[in-house]
């Protein structure tokens, strides 16, 4: 069959489609064509950048065969982002959907593009290729690496100017990426009630933005560690530019290696314990409890998955996408499973605060300015990472929004018998000085 008339059909099943589900987007094709075909060349719409594009959607119709169509640049959106996209969110419930599609039509479509070649590039698979083991508890420090030694140059495109890369905190939700992660860092430390002349660890510090703070702002003595060569090379000019660095030290040392026991008064994990697999939690939470001192706080701030009423054995195929191609070794637990493992570990639960759309917040403001920054992200690491990047961020932003998973802050003080020395309410957490 020719390529014409399997453009036609797929015209003819894009136009059955978008008027059952009563889109208002249209569709830019290869060909300089639109469906509908009066549709305005400034509407927003989805673009398809060749048949192959079909062809493999037909043969394989999964997030990760999308993702490597986005990456490459064969879909896009145009006149739009993927907020915009969303928002103009079918009118028509699938059930319907399917109730009122044309099968025949959508079979012939289907059956005239099942042997067109899928083209390339293909260009995730190659990141796939690179990426370390998923979930592979030894490979730590690629996982690590692979995500956050990308480019410090490129995160600064996105992130505040402290390149704090954990959800902001807005006291107001007018307020800018900065102020909102300032105070991120503030109530951090508040909750950890920090005071002069104490230790802290932070682990996971990425470029050191809480543990300056805290030396900062608090007066304690703090030591980060990281699995990132280029985090703590930053990190470490940081602190010297800051005159602090007699106060402020980085490690590049996986933190359950770290030695001794009762070394530190305070300990935080700010977007660490997704990378831990659950299957290490009572290594995590065993080597918090070791390294504090008695009485000692740690603050766990993680992403958590939703309890379910049956527990899910496989991933959700978003999820599994991102792990592959994003953040190898990912893995999410539910609250309950986190809290319940933390108490396992030797704390108590204290306080526990939801951050969701904090989140969701943070996730939007990191894509627009991506998005805003797009040239120069393209000449820092090239387009199928910036592509990679953007959608990435949007898509967690709207995995918040949406509730798909939730951030906790959770406070735990290593068990004592007797009283727990903290203040008698949450009070001082908000007091203005």
């Amino acid at each position: 069959m020719s390529a014409e008339k399997r453009l036609a059909t797929l015209k003819q099943l894009l136009t059955h489609v978008r008027e059952r589900l009563q889109l208002k987007p249209g569709f830019f094709l290869w060909d300089g064509s639109r469906v509908p075909a009066d549709y305005p060349e400034t509407g927003l719409g989805v673009y398809l950048g060749d048949e192959g594009v079909v062809g493999a959607l037909v043969r394989r119709p999964s997030v990760a065969t999308l993702a490597n169509l986005w990456a490459a640049g064969r879909v896009d959106i145009r006149n739009g982002d993927v907020f915009d996209l969303v928002a103009a969110k079918p009118a028509v419930r699938t059930r319907e959907f399917r109730r009122t599609l044309d099968r025949k039509l959508a079979l012939r479509a289907g059956a005239q593009f099942l042997f067109t070649p899928r083209g390339g590039p293909w260009p995730l698979e190659d990141i796939a290729r690179s990426a370390p083991s998923d979930g592979d508890a030894g490979e730590n420090r690629k996982n690590i690496s692979y995500h956050y030694d990308v480019s410090n140059d490129f995160y600064r495109l996105f992130l505040d100017e402290r390149m704090v890369y954990t959800c902001a905190y807005y006291k107001d939700w007018a307020n800018s990426l900065e102020q909102a992660q300032v105070d991120k860092l503030d109530m951090t430390c508040r909750r950890l009630r920090l005071q002069p002349g104490e230790t802290f660890l932070d682990i996971g510090c990425g470029w050191g933005a809480l543990m300056a703070h805290a030396v900062t702002c608090f007066g304690v003595t703090a030591h980060g560690v990281t699995l990132s060569e280029q985090q703590a090379q930053l990190a470490r000019a940081r602190f010297e530019a800051l005159g602090i660095a007699d106060r402020c030290t980085v490690e590049l040392i996986d933190y359950s290696k770290l030695p001794g026991a009762e070394r530190f008064d305070k300990i935080s994990s700010l977007g660490m314990i997704e990378h831990v697999g659950i299957a290490n939690y009572p290594t995590y939470f065993s080597t918090m409890q070791r390294l504090l001192k008695p009485g000692g706080l740690f603050l766990n701030h993680g992403i958590v998955r939703p309890g379910k009423s049956a527990t899910r054995k496989k991933k959700r195929a978003d999820f599994a996408a991102l792990t592959r191609y994003i953040f190898p070794g990912g893995e999410l637990e539910t609250l309950s499973g986190t809290l319940t493992a933390m108490e396992r570990g030797g704390f108590e639960i204290r306080d526990v605060e939801c951050w969701r759309e904090h989140y969701m917040r943070t996730c939007r403001a990191w894509h627009d300015r991506l998005l805003a920054n797009r040239d120069a992200a393209i000449a820092e690491v090239g387009e199928v990472k910036y592509r990679v990047w953007l959608m990435y961020l949007a898509a967690c932003s709207i995995a918040f929004e949406r509730n798909n998973v939730g951030i906790y802050q959770t406070l735990g003080q290593k068990r004592l018998k007797g009283p727990s020395n903290l203040p008698p309410t949450r009070a001082d957490l908000y007091r203005v000085v």
